[in-house]
């Protein structure tokens, strides 16, 4: 244990863990995004052949965590375990998505940060030997995460200029003990900060301060530096969180020139009017098993920073008048190219 400990937060795997394979599936506004040539499926309305705004983002999971499956060459019933989650009350659309995988499944709730937290104790338990193959999921719906924390769509509310759109998408990694490139080499958890932002519309503000502690964290931990890494990605800072992003290193005299938001990549803020960017589980997951992992694959980055950020609140803390809590989780990938 101690071997693997590097500092306060961050854990160095013993032999890094591969990405055997990555699917994302989105809705009919992704993929009429910028990003939308990068996924695998995308559905022509939100539905997704269901009933229900619910039902609709299990079968989008359902559908992602297959893709990525088949494209690893490996039955669902046999991976060793499922790590993932959604916004919604009990993860129920990852619990009713995964009912019939056949594979032991842990539900896991960190918001908007549920990819790198999936990602982080899936390669965690390959590493200490728990089992050879795991999933990494997440996913969220813009109409089921709508109906859940704000209004009904047929409310028909006004959103603020800090307000992030809900991306209605999925993504899957397929991790494996024994594979190529990319690999996962070191994971940095983070602790929840607090800066005492309570406006549920401006979630970027909230998770900022999380962002800049987790990968301090890291940088600390590892004595690497944002220079180190060809691009460090967070996870739906959106427009505002990430200008107090770039603030807050700018205060410590550090300048992140590598820095990439997901919230500001998977939409075309200007022409979609989204206005301070996606949000959700499913951006940076849609954004990371598409787009990144690609990216990687083919040279474009040998290191990258992954760093999800989540507003840890709910629908009753935010009557309530309480403050929103912030999460981050690093995952470092890499493709052992110097």
């Amino acid at each position: 244990m101690s071997e693997k400990r590097i500092g306060r937060q961050t854990v160095r795997l013993e032999k890094p863990v591969s990405v055997l394979a990555g699917a994302a599936v989105g809705g009919d506004k992704e993929g009429d995004g910028p990003l939308g040539r990068c996924f695998d499926y995308i559905s022509e309305d939100s539905y997704f052949g269901e009933a229900s705004w619910e039902k609709a983002e299990s079968r989008m999971l359902k559908q992602c965590f297959s893709l990525a499956c088949d494209k690893a060459n490996i039955a669902p019933s046999s991976l060793d375990a499922i790590f993932g989650g959604d916004l919604l009350n009990q993860c129920t659309a990852s619990c009713f998505a995964m009912r019939d995988s056949g594979a032991p499944f842990f539900g896991l709730y960190g918001a908007c940060s549920t990819m790198a937290e999936a990602a982080a104790l899936a390669a965690m338990f390959i590493d200490g030997g728990f089992g050879s193959t795991a999933a990494a999921q997440s996913c969220s719906h813009f109409c089921s995460a709508e109906r859940q924390f704000r209004f009904p769509l047929e409310y028909g509310g006004q959103r603020t200029p800090t307000a992030q759109w809900t991306v209605t998408a999925a993504g899957a990694l397929i991790l494996g003990r024994d594979g190529g490139a990319p690999y996962i080499t070191h994971v940095t958890a983070g602790k929840i900060v607090d800066a005492g932002i309570c406006d549920a519309a401006n979630m970027g503000a909230a998770m900022a301060p999380a962002a800049f502690d987790t990968l301090t964290a890291h940088f600390e931990d590892t004595g690497r530096s944002p220079q180190d890494y060809d691009i460090i990605v967070t996870g739906d800072l959106g427009y505002v969180g990430s200008k107090a992003l770039a603030g807050l290193f700018e205060h410590e005299g550090i300048e992140l020139e590598n820095h990439l938001d997901c919230g500001l990549m998977i939409f075309d803020r200007e022409r979609q009017d989204v206005h301070a960017g996606g949000s959700g589980c499913g951006c940076c997951a849609s954004v990371l098993a598409s787009l990144l992992l690609s990216g990687m694959r083919e040279g474009r980055w040998n290191r990258m920073l992954f760093a999800a950020t989540g507003a840890l609140m709910s629908p009753t803390t935010s009557q309530q008048g309480e403050s929103i809590p912030g999460i981050c989780h690093a995952v470092a990938f890499d493709t052992g190219v110097q």
